[in-house]
């Protein structure tokens, strides 16, 4: 059967009821047809969020052991954290110069990525320069010292990590003798190596450091001579404030002991390999991401280790045995809980001089301002 609409039902009835009219000779005026509302469309799906854009600029190679390995491990973890709500990207192998810094951070910034993350010291300068170019973009630097309106910095206390190694070290060396292959003299790097020793020296007082400077964060060919040279001297155990892999690789073909740095790196001497001063950047990174997400983002500085579980010394080899483990784990607790500082005095430098009083301890300003050795650590810090 054909159905009839409600509309053409309607309209046949005003058609009669016209006729009628007409038909007892009464006239009325034609109203205008009035349009019917158009129907409301559907509401159109919410556009997705563009994600944040973040960008890392890594000094060496993301590689697998090491510095820039770390940060590049704690990239990935943002990326499981957020999923699809950021978009990183990294540079490898950017040399501190200004110029080269500044061409890459700013070509980030033109990219839209709206965090800059520059990871080691040397970037200061150049992300100085290009965050007041960009206001609207959070700079985050490394290591360094100074922040703006849109620039933070943070650093992880390595030296925490060091001393602990020290510690095994100690324990570990048959001759006393400890050495360090270093990158470039800073702060940073004189803590890490007074560390060391203080943490030596907490378990054998007669425990001595030598050091050789490499001059660079990363350089394979220079870390191994330097390690070859130092075991050339007598050193049993070697640690490191460089960024490759080749300390402990020289260690394993040398018969000595050594200590991987920033992550672990057992697999390239699975024998020399006593344990890692690791560090996860991870729970900074998810932080400051997440703030920039909420609005809450800051400038300032930050400066986390034990505690915040951003440094710590792991991966221990069948060489430490149960008694070192545990020992290690006291010393760990004792920093965390401030029981047992690194830095008490009184402490003297190599010279004899007194750099910290009976029962001190030294604060961050001090610790930020390091230009010594410590008693126990041979020669002088280069000019």
């Amino acid at each position: 059967m054909m159905k009839i609409s409600r509309r053409k039902t309607l309209v046949a009835a005003i058609s009669l009821a016209a006729l009628g009219l007409a038909a007892c000779g009464k006239k009325e005026e034609a109203k205008p047809e009035v349009a019917a509302a158009p129907a409301s469309p559907a509401a159109a799906p919410a556009a997705a969020a563009e994600p944040l854009k973040v960008g890392f600029i890594y000094v060496g190679p993301v590689g697998d052991a090491g510095w820039t390995f770390a940060h590049d491990a704690a990239r990935k973890l943002v990326e499981a954290k957020f999923g699809d709500k950021v978009k990183t990207t990294f540079v490898e192998n950017v040399p501190e110069s200004a110029a080269d810094a500044e061409r890459v951070i700013r070509d980030l910034a033109n990219q839209g990525n709206k965090v800059i993350f520059g990871t080691t010291f040397g970037y200061m300068e150049a992300m100085l320069k290009v965050a007041k170019d960009f206001p609207d973009v959070k700079f985050e630097h490394a290591t360094g010292y100074k922040t703006a309106d849109n620039l933070a910095q943070y650093d992880v206390r390595t030296y925490e990590g060091a001393y602990l190694a020290g510690v095994a070290a100690g324990k570990l060396s048959k001759s006393g003798k400890l050495g360090i292959v270093a990158s470039v003299p800073i702060p940073e790097v004189l803590r890490n190596i007074n560390s060391f020793e203080l943490g030596a020296r907490s378990v054998n007082p007669k425990a001595t450091t030598k050091v050789v400077w490499v001059n660079k964060w990363f350089d394979p060919g220079k870390e191994r001579e330097a390690a070859t040279t130092l075991v050339g001297q007598g050193v049993d155990v070697l640690m490191q404030n460089t960024d490759s892999a080749a300390v402990v690789q020289t260690a394993e073909e040398k018969n000595v002991l050594a200590f991987g740095w920033d992550s672990d790196m057992t697999k390239f001497g699975p024998k020399a390999h006593v344990a890692a001063s690791t560090i996860d950047w991870s729970g900074y990174y998810i932080q400051r991401i997440g703030d920039v997400m909420d609005g809450k983002w800051k400038s300032g500085s930050t400066w986390w280790g034990l505690k915040e579980n951003m440094i710590d010394l792991k991966y221990f080899n069948a060489t430490l045995s149960d008694d070192v483990k545990k020992l290690i784990a006291e010393k760990r607790q004792g920093v965390i809980d401030g029981t047992a500082p690194i830095w008490k005095g009184p402490l003297k430098d190599n010279t004899g001089k007194e750099v910290l009083g009976k029962d001190v301890v030294a604060d961050d300003k001090f610790l930020h301002e390091i230009k010594f050795y410590v008693e126990g650590v041979e020669g002088k810090v280069p000019g």
